[in-house]
């Protein structure tokens, strides 16, 4: 049921938002935004996001509920509830990043013009790098993705508990909670936009032709970044992802909490 929700969730965001990632992403290349691509083929890379899409979301969501459930039945007490949210969500993105992470690397290459085609990045980056290529900032993601919801599942359980407390409701509706899922992700996300630079970098980095690359790693990148660009630069597309994040986090979550309250309803009835 989660897995359902989650799958469906997924796919409507990554679809609908397409193009705001594709500016993130080409904002944050090292060749800037008009050699990255500017607004030509803003759609380049939508296929890898969205076969990723769908199981991504559904192992984020499935290990996250599952995790969050066995955690209550040792962990009852509300002021535990935080710590819980940030544990279950962080196993939830190690879970998932193992199916997003080979299709995010060759969709950040097809939107920063590296490849003209899925086919051709396929098949270059296998090439050049083999299999392990396609987890090129398997860590960096992970540790970007870690923070991020640390802050934002346990600050959307607590708006999604207040909405329901606020409407005398045993759980909120699925309007607030796509509200709650709004306010808790475009937080987050602006927030951890440093460590997105830096995923963005070590993932795009192999793929610059002709030069050695300086984003080899987590540490070496930031160094790297901050050295020839300054802080500054690890704030780029700080934009489009807050937004791209707060329009998505009141899809993502909606779609969720009405998939989940749709599957559970027709469930019951059976």
């Amino acid at each position: 049921m989660h897995q359902q929700a989650g799958a469906l969730a997924g796919t409507s965001v990554d679809t609908i938002l397409f193009p705001l990632d594709t500016m993130k992403t080409r904002l944050q290349s090292p060749e800037g935004f008009i050699k990255a691509g500017g607004f030509r083929g803003i759609f380049s890379g939508l296929l890898p996001a969205v076969v990723g899409s769908a199981p991504g979301a559904a192992a984020f969501f499935v290990t996250y509920e599952y995790c969050k459930a066995l955690a209550k039945t040792w962990l009852p007490d509300e002021r535990y509830a935080p710590a819980v949210h940030m544990a279950s969500a962080s196993l939830g993105e190690v879970s998932a990043c193992v199916i997003r992470v080979p299709t995010e690397v060759v969709k950040q290459r097809l939107q920063a013009g590296r490849y003209n085609s899925t086919t051709t990045a396929l098949t270059s980056i296998f090439r050049a790098e083999g299999l392990a290529g396609f987890y090129r900032g398997y860590l960096s993601t992970v540790m970007r993705e870690i923070p991020f919801t640390c802050i934002q599942f346990p600050l959307y359980e607590y708006l999604k508990s207040y909405a329901a407390y606020r409407k005398s409701l045993p759980v909120a509706d699925p309007l607030d909670a796509a509200m709650c899922g709004s306010v808790a992700g475009g937080i987050a996300a602006a927030i951890t936009t440093p460590l997105d630079v830096i995923k963005t970098r070590v993932m795009l980095g192999a793929a610059q032709a002709g030069s050695e690359s300086h984003y080899v790693g987590m540490t070496a990148t930031f160094k790297s970044i901050v050295r020839k660009e300054g802080m500054h630069a690890l704030f780029r597309g700080i934009g489009p992802r807050t937004l791209w994040i707060s329009v998505g986090g009141f899809i993502f979550l909606g779609a969720y909490e009405k998939s989940k309250r749709y599957l559970i309803d027709r469930s019951t009835l059976e």
